[in-house]
């Protein structure tokens, strides 16, 4: 298999990469941003996007917006450095604005800039599992609810990973880090769960990283 359903795979001696460049080619052209200049992020992290930022979109330029929200969504199959943003510009689809379109606009360039990212299935990474968890508490400005990060890697491959707001309001920082790892452990068991099915042999314990310092091990 080289290509199918816009995933591209090459395989090589050192092990399998998966990327979307002709789909993320196809985006930038629909858009007309191929000529667009490359920056290095895909977002401005210090600012926080809420519902009334900028001033509304027209009916037409609102529906065009959606579109493009569902492609970029398609995209982070293999592109998990722009899956938080594209989250979060997901919840502005009912009613987008100006400010939020100006966000879209900076990931299309990121994605300009960096075309053929995209995943790294080494041949020679340990049958070790890994993840990082990590939380924002408040995260989103309307709901004031905390968003849930992780990332899995057998060895040094990434397989899955996951950004999204967590169900209720929390009252304390220590409550969103438990809940996030939570989610993050009901992950980690299925993965052990789906290793076991196909008589995989692993090594444990499993290695857990937590705000991107503490570490800890579960058997």
């Amino acid at each position: 298999m080289r290509y199918l359903l816009g995933f591209e795979v090459a395989r090589k001696p050192t092990g399998i990469n998966l990327c979307q460049r002709k789909y993320a080619l196809d985006i930038l052209s629909d858009v007309g941003k191929l000529g667009s200049k490359p920056v290095s992020t895909p977002s401005d992290y210090a600012t926080k996007l809420h519902q009334q930022s900028g001033t509304p979109l027209s009916m037409e330029d609102a529906s065009s917006f959606r579109r493009l929200i569902g492609k970029l969504i398609y995209l982070t199959n293999t592109r998990p450095n722009i899956t938080y943003v594209v989250q979060h510009l997901s919840q502005f689809v009912v009613a987008p604005t100006s400010a939020h379109q100006h966000v879209v606009v900076r990931v299309l360039r990121y994605i300009k800039g960096s075309l053929g990212a995209g995943i790294f299935l080494s041949a020679a990474s340990k049958v070790h599992l890994k993840g990082f968890s990590d939380s924002d508490w408040g995260g989103c400005i309307d709901t004031r609810r905390p968003i849930t990060s992780y990332g899995m890697y057998i060895g040094n491959s990434l397989i899955s990973w996951k950004s999204k707001k967590q169900v209720t309001i929390a009252r304390s920082s220590s409550e969103v880090e438990y809940k996030a790892l939570a989610s993050f452990i009901c992950e980690l068991q299925w993965l052990i769960y789906l290793l076991e099915e196909f008589k995989v042999d692993f090594q444990k314990p499993v290695t857990l990283y937590r705000d991107n310092s503490f570490e800890s091990s579960v058997s």
